[in-house]
């Protein structure tokens, strides 16, 4: 058999230059492919075993509810209150504003009918001290409504309200 002639050395070493970055591309490209493969399914089990364990202690978001309680919606009386001036304004303006609480069910509902003349109490008292520029945007109302639910908890304490709705808010 005939051999092949051996090539030179120079050209050997530049042949072998030229593979050695290809092969590094390919290595860390694997190595990538890898990392992220394995980074993505260790976040799925994760995520997975944690949801898993939040179904078997109860703390899947929203709380469980006995199908026969239902939300009960309590009308409160309309409420007509004069508004701190505006600095700078001559005079005050008028807030007629009607409310429902929303409580858990039937019994928080008996709980605090004999308690809705303190709560109508707390509403007036702090209504009276907002101004007509309070009002002002819907993060004007969302303050309102925050704050009327803090003022109902504290005076349906140890019941409690887990929303105000507005049905009217008019400010003249």
């Amino acid at each position: 058999m005939a051999k092949k002639p051996k090539k030179a050395p120079a050209a050997e070493g530049e042949e072998g230059a030229a593979e050695a970055p290809k092969s590094k591309k390919k290595l860390i490209i694997i190595a990538a492919a890898v990392l992220l493969l394995g980074g993505g399914g260790g976040g799925f089990f994760f995520m997975k075993s944690r949801a898993a364990h939040a179904d078997a202690h109860g703390e899947h978001g929203a709380e469980k509810l006995d199908p026969k309680a239902q939300a009960v919606f309590l009308d409160m009386r309309d409420m007509l209150v004069n508004l701190s001036p505006d600095p700078g304004a001559t005079k005050s303006n008028v807030l007629k504003l009607r409310v429902a609480l929303e409580l858990k069910d039937a019994k928080v509902e008996a709980t605090v009918k004999p308690l809705m003349p303190r709560v109508e109490d707390a509403f007036q008292t702090y209504l009276r001290e907002i101004r007509a520029s309070d009002l002002a945007g819907s993060a004007g109302l969302y303050r309102l409504r925050e704050e009327l639910l803090r003022r109902v908890n504290i005076a349906l304490h140890p019941a409690k309200a887990e929303a105000v709705l507005f049905k009217d808010v008019i400010v003249q």
